[in-house]
């Protein structure tokens, strides 16, 4: 029975080996399986990640085209405010440039009546010299006596007003 001791350990060796083989085998098999569904999610991952790239270009795309509108509409808000401010201020000149017209013109109108008055202060001057220049040479007075100067009438003056800032401003809607 020796002879087949050492067979038996030998077989048992072998079989050893075998089982060995086979669960190395087996684990290998395992971990090729969890390889290739790792490759599969690395794969799937790779592609969303690329999807996210293009929606995120896609939206920076997007931010940048709403940034430069956004910009583009300041500057036309800011140029809008400066055509309100030059608008304003020449209404403030209209407004100011026509009040020194009805002014001047008032004072006009004013000078003018005092001219009117002078006229007939000196026509009455006149009329009383002519009428002393006749009485002293005993000429018919060219007038009857029932002459009467009639009273003098101020005519009502139509008062221009100063039209307030505020009012008849330019509507820029």
């Amino acid at each position: 029975m020796a002879p087949s001791a050492p067979c038996t350990r030998a077989a048992a060796a072998l079989r050893m080996k075998q089982i060995a083989l086979d669960n190395q085998d087996r684990t290998i098999r395992r971990l090729r399986a969890q390889l290739a569904t790792e490759r599969r999610g690395l794969v799937a991952t790779k592609k969303e990640l690329e999807e996210t790239q293009v929606a995120l270009e896609a939206s920076h795309k997007v931010i940048a085209g709403l940034t430069e509108i956004g910009l583009s509409m300041s500057k036309k808000i800011e140029k809008m405010k400066v055509k309100k401010h030059q608008v304003r201020a020449n209404h403030v000149e209209c407004h100011q440039m026509f009040q020194a017209r009805i002014h001047e013109a008032e004072d006009s109108m004013q000078a003018q009546h005092l001219l009117i008055e002078a006229l007939v202060d000196e026509n009455d001057s006149l009329l009383q010299t002519i009428h002393g220049l006749q009485e002293a040479n005993n000429a018919p007075a060219p007038f009857d006596d029932d002459w009467e100067e009639e009273p003098e009438v101020e005519p009502e003056e139509e008062e221009i007003e100063d039209i307030p800032l505020g009012e008849g401003e330019i509507d820029d809607e």
